[in-house]
């Protein structure tokens, strides 16, 4: 399973400790939602991490789908 998805765990819990105990990731919508955008735009950085990929999602916002724009808006991204 791609890393990406620990994302939505970052993305769910805003501080680091949450983040270090956190164990979920987002719901299959929000996944869905954002999985062919991280594929689209973030392939090469699927290894470096969840914060790279994040910070990809954010610097592509404009090319973003729609439900995944509103994925990362709804968690204060």
């Amino acid at each position: 399973m791609p890393k990406f998805f620990v994302l939505f765990a970052l993305l769910m819990f805003g501080s680091t400790a949450a983040m270090a105990q956190a164990q979920h990731s987002g719901t299959d919508a929000e996944q869905k939602a954002c999985s062919r955008d991280v594929t689209r735009h973030c392939r090469k950085l699927m290894d470096q991490g969840d914060f790279a990929i994040l910070a990809c999602l954010q610097q592509h916002r404009a090319q973003l789908s729609k439900a995944c724009a509103q994925v990362l808006n709804n968690h204060g991204q």
